[in-house]
């Protein structure tokens, strides 16, 4: 794989890793709720859904998703149903719940496993990388290994996406450290993930 091609993937690829979707979204709330390292150790869930459907892209496994329209329908429905639950647990949460973080009883496990499921439950991010690797690979070399090296740079600097959403997050509850701007963070999270949900439930195979 020579440089130009990574010149062109790499900013390409942040941009994407950047995009405000639900994932970074939950890094935000996490950071705000749980602090910033369990927010970040949390998005090890992310990565291991992505680090799958890079897999599944890898081996062609996703022309599936292509040409099955129940099956994207169902995974569609079940990731903006999880969606819409993440926000009416955000809207109703006490703020002084998460007063101390350190008595917080959320484990990196549960954030990780939540992180895992919105990911996985979106239909759309797994066709990105049918969409997106796919323009990067040199047919005339080793298919394989280009997509583990495209997909390892994708994780790493979703990775960097993670830590600066999950600053951010901390950030945030310093500015809404009251429990009325707790209160006020929460819901505007919640309303993002429901409209996050909303989008998911309209979107359609390209």
């Amino acid at each position: 794989m020579d440089i130009s091609t990574l010149a062109v993937f790499i900013p390409a690829c942040f941009a994407l890793n950047m995009a405000p979707g639900p994932n970074n979204l939950l890094s935000i709330s996490n950071a705000t709720r749980y602090g910033f390292v369990r927010a970040c150790m949390g998005g090890a869930g992310r990565l291991l859904a992505f680090a799958i459907m890079i897999a599944l892209a890898a081996v062609g496994l996703t022309a599936v998703l292509h040409t099955s329209e129940w099956l994207f329908h169902v995974i569609k429905i079940v990731g903006a149903a999880y969606l819409f639950y993440l926000a009416v647990q955000l809207w109703r949460t006490h703020p002084q719940d998460q007063g101390d973080m350190n008595a917080v009883s959320a484990s990196m496990w549960s954030l990780a496993r939540q992180e895992f499921l919105v990911a996985i439950g979106n239909p759309k991010a797994i066709l990105l990388f049918t969409a997106f690797l796919p323009q990067f690979i040199d047919h005339a070399s080793a298919v394989t290994h280009q997509f583990a090296v495209l997909g390892a740079l994708f994780l790493a600097l979703e990775c960097i996406a993670i830590s600066l959403y999950g600053y951010m997050g901390v950030h945030a509850r310093r500015l809404f450290a009251r429990p009325s701007g707790k209160r006020l963070f929460n819901r505007i999270c919640a309303g993002l993930l429901a409209g996050a949900a909303s989008v998911l439930l309209l979107s359609r195979r390209a």
